[in-house]
C-alpha cells in the first residue's frame, strides 16, 4: 500500500490541482519571445541568450506588464499552434509552473484558449524538468553558480500574485538575460 500511495503522489507533481472557475481565471498578454519548435532562446531585451540542441515544443513569452521575482519580465507558456516572434496575445492563465534556474526562483504562466488536457501538462512538466538540468550544464559551462530545479506547479492567481507591476517606463528588467 505504502508504494501505491508514494506512486500516486509521484503521478500527482505532473499535473497541477484543480482549475477554479472561469472567472477566476487571470487573463494576461503575452508577447511571443520564441516561436514553437524554435531552437533560439531570445530574452525580453532582444538578444540571443543561447542556441538548442532542441527545439522548445511550445510558443514561449512574456507578460509585459509585471516583473518576476528574478528581475526579468514574467515569462509565459503560449499553448496552441506556432504564432510569430513578436506576436501579441491576449489569453487565459490556466496555471503556472515554477523554475529556480542559477538559485534565482521563477514563475512561467501556462496560457492558452481553453483548459489545457492533462497530457499538455504531463509535457510541459517534463519540459520543465529537462529544461531545469540542460540549464544546470549550460550554467555550470558559463561559470553562473546556483541551483536549477523544476519546482512545480502553483496557481496562475499566486503567480502573478509574486509578481511586481511595471509602472511607467522608468522600470525595466534588471536582469542581463
Amino acid at each position: 500500500m505504502m508504494k501505491r500511495r508514494s506512486l500516486l503522489n509521484a503521478r500527482a507533481a505532473w499535473v497541477p490541482a484543480g482549475v477554479g472557475s472561469p472567472a477566476s481565471i487571470p487573463v494576461v498578454e503575452v508577447l511571443i519571445e520564441i516561436p514553437r519548435w524554435s531552437f533560439l532562446k531570445v530574452g525580453s531585451t532582444g538578444r540571443v541568450d543561447f542556441v538548442s540542441p532542441l527545439p522548445c515544443p511550445f510558443n514561449y513569452g512574456s507578460v509585459p506588464q509585471y516583473l518576476g521575482l528574478e528581475g526579468d519580465l514574467l515569462d509565459a507558456v503560449v499553448l496552441g499552434p506556432r504564432l510569430p516572434r513578436g506576436t501579441s496575445v491576449t489569453l487565459r492563465a490556466f496555471a503556472a509552473i515554477g523554475l529556480t534556474d542559477r538559485g534565482l526562483y521563477d514563475d512561467k504562466l501556462i496560457c492558452a484558449t481553453s483548459p489545457p488536457s492533462r497530457q499538455d501538462y504531463r509535457r510541459i512538466a517534463a519540459f520543465f524538468r529537462l529544461y531545469a538540468g540542460c540549464k544546470a550544464i549550460l550554467n555550470w559551462y558559463r561559470g553562473r553558480p546556483g541551483r536549477n530545479a523544476s519546482e512545480g506547479w502553483c496557481d496562475a492567481r499566486a503567480a502573478l500574485g509574486r509578481a511586481r507591476p511595471l509602472i511607467g517606463l522608468q522600470q525595466k528588467p534588471s536582469v542581463p538575460f
